[in-house]
């Protein structure tokens, strides 16, 4: 069986050096917003190319609090309206409606997965503030285009970067690095995974660092003394110091990830499967490799009686979910396209050359 991703194999060559810092952890005695964050939260900006890292609890509660934190800065104000993809994970659009604002849905490219750009210049209205861009799936959103846009209307780039850690673009800019303010998710699946929740945000906006590294924590500007209706958001001590770990090797797994992506791309002939449309730039990391097929289930049946797991990301569709019933009565044809025949399949740096080879002729054969 080759499994759709083994957490612990990822993580195995690690053992060693998290035992240690385990250690560590429990003979310093201090458990939350420490010196491992601190110094995760520099090291990590350095990486993304920023002035700024906040660790948060998650990638939702990075969203939120980008956005929440320009609403304290009189940028926005509640009931602003955010365009964001419709076929992004709901996440991102929980992080908009949590923030208090409103999210105006875009339709999907079938190529690329990210913005429709002739829906998206369609949705502008008087109250449009922001612009989210998803890096869905690892590749980045075309983000000369956004940022363009974004400039002829006066508004605010917020990136959900969940998924695309390491991404960059053709000047050698990295994800986190190109809008006002970007969310991260360090779920364990991710390229770089805590083991346990945690996310971050990046920004070279100081003033909105200084006002979402308070809010994270209550709102205090000291100890025990509340300038804003905060949140209890951060980053676990014992997470940022695994994190620190896994950041030294993200751009060599990131490598791996492309080969094997190169691979799939170059090798899988299959007329009945849709490979990801990528240009081979460093643009994409592959957090998942993504294939389309009009008979999806019975595709992966099929992989399954062949020994190769498999995840649907997504099978419901934001607008289509019982917890948005604000837009169910929407359609978004391509997106509902997107979310019918998406399946993942295995791609992941501790993947040896034979369980590649081993995917590609069972997709071939299908």
């Amino acid at each position: 069986m080759i499994p759709f991703l083994d957490l612990r194999a990822l993580n195995a060559p690690y053992d060693e050096e998290f035992q240690e810092k385990f250690k560590t952890f429990l003979e310093k005695g201090w458990y939350i917003l420490g010196e491992e964050v601190r110094l995760f939260e520099e090291e990590f900006a350095a990486y993304c190319g920023t002035k700024h890292c906040i660790g948060t609890a998650n990638g939702l509660d990075a969203l939120r609090l980008i956005l929440d934190g320009y609403k304290i800065l009189g940028k926005l104000s509640e009931g602003d309206e955010v365009l964001v993809a419709s076929n992004t994970y709901i996440a991102t659009i929980l992080g908009i409606r949590q923030a208090g604002l409103v999210p105006v849905l875009i339709e999907a490219d079938l190529q690329t997965y990210n913005f429709d750009f002739a829906d998206l210049q369609k949705k502008v209205t008087a109250k449009t503030k922001v612009i989210m861009p998803t890096h869905l799936y690892g590749q980045l959103t075309d983000m000369e285009v956004v940022s363009a846009f974004a400039k002829a209307n006066t508004l605010l780039v917020v990136t959900d970067s969940a998924q695309s850690h390491g991404a960059k673009t053709s000047q050698g800019k990295r994800s986190g690095s190109l809008g006002d303010a970007s969310g991260f998710s360090f779920y364990p699946t991710k390229n770089l995974g805590a083991l346990g929740d945690g996310g971050a945000i990046t920004t070279n906006d100081t003033a909105l660092a200084e006002v979402v590294r308070s809010y994270r924590n209550y709102g205090f500007k000291e100890r025990y003394v509340s300038a804003y209706e905060g949140l209890n958001s951060r980053l676990d001590e014992i997470q940022a110091s695994f994190l620190r770990i896994k950041l030294r090797d993200l751009d060599i797994s990131n490598m791996r990830r492309r080969a094997i992506a190169t691979r799939y791309i170059n090798e899988i002939k299959n007329p009945k499967i849709t490979l990801p449309t990528w240009n081979g730039d460093e643009n994409h990391v592959f957090h998942l490799f993504v294939i389309r097929c009009k008979t999806r289930n019975h595709l992966c049946d099929y992989l399954k009686a062949n020994g190769v797991g498999t995840i649907i990301h997504y099978p419901v569709p934001p607008h289509q979910q019982a917890a948005l019933k604000d837009y169910n009565d929407v359609s978004f044809p391509v997106t509902e396209q997107i979310h019918d025949e998406v399946v993942s399949i295995p791609l992941n740096p501790v993947m040896d050359n034979a369980m590649v080879s081993q995917v590609i002729s069972i997709l071939n054969s299908y």
